[in-house]
């Protein structure tokens, strides 16, 4: 690492803030940072997979409270996430740098397209559904969720779809260290028609066991500086927790936006950089 761990810890905290905002994980952000700054990406995937799972630790609880996060829909994409992100770190040290560096700007540009091509809401308020309280519904992919005051339903639809997107976010998680929520987000709202609220707080949920699932790689690689996962874990609860809680008071439209602009940053500032 050529970053100091107090630069390290800022970063974090500004990643984390503005990943969780999104559900695209903060080391979305993370990595190209320091990928800009000079840091050799075998070394900063470490430290962005360090950065999703504190992110996700920090961010999930207000989610959770609110009725957001949907776990049977969250561990069922999340099995095929994992098994990508094994895969995606096990050849990480095999692929070039530059070639890291250009998987991490296509995808991130093809979640950025899918998360801004889309208006309006899709999900729209039931007034059957009056007074009831949010939250999944046991044993299925669907739920409730509160939108201005009133209650919207939704189901998730094509399972297959979501289960290949996910599959390939883990690869990108493990190959990069960016956690692939940035993948993972838009192929449950735009692949399983999930409302995008419901797809960012379920995934900033999920992120943790993807990202746990590299580290565990990356650690029998010898890839971990304690130093600088110390200062990225502390950055990333500050600003996962802070995020949370903003997230949480923001309309559906806005943190699609959010997460669109977010993405073609990175594409643009990583894409750059390969040519």
């Amino acid at each position: 690492m050529t970053v100091a761990p107090l630069v390290v810890l800022v970063l974090a905290l500004a990643c984390a803030f503005g990943g969780s905002l999104g559900g695209i994980g903060g080391a979305t952000l993370l990595v190209p940072v320091l990928l800009a700054l000079g840091v050799d990406p075998l070394a900063a995937a470490p430290v962005g997979l360090v950065t999703v799972a504190a992110g996700s630790l920090a961010s999930a609880s207000r989610p959770l409270q609110d009725g957001l996060v949907h776990h049977r829909l969250g561990l069922t994409v999340e099995l095929a996430a994992s098994s990508g992100a094994v895969a995606g770190a096990l050849a990480s040290t095999a692929v070039p740098e530059v070639w890291l560096a250009r998987v991490l700007g296509v995808a991130a540009l093809v979640g950025a397209v899918a998360a801004l091509a889309r208006r309006g809401v899709r999900n729209r308020p039931d007034p059957t559904f009056h007074g009831e309280t949010t939250g999944e519904w046991p044993g299925t992919l669907g739920g409730q969720y509160a939108l201005d005051g009133r209650i919207v339903p939704y189901h998730a639809r094509n399972l297959p779809g979501g289960l290949a997107a996910s599959l390939v976010a883990g690869v990108v998680a493990g190959l990069s260290g960016v956690g692939g929520g940035f993948l993972k987000t838009p192929a449950m709202s735009e692949v399983m028609k999930v409302p995008v609220k419901v797809a960012a707080a379920t995934t900033t949920f999920t992120l943790g066991i993807t990202a746990t699932t590299g580290l565990v790689v990356y650690g029998e690689q010898g890839r971990i500086d304690p130093h600088d996962a110390a200062a990225a874990l502390i950055g990333a609860i500050a600003g996962g927790l802070l995020g949370a809680r903003v997230q949480a008071r923001i309309h559906a439209t806005t943190a699609r936006r959010v997460t669109g602009g977010l993405l073609l940053v990175v594409a643009a500032v990583v894409l750059g950089r390969t040519l």
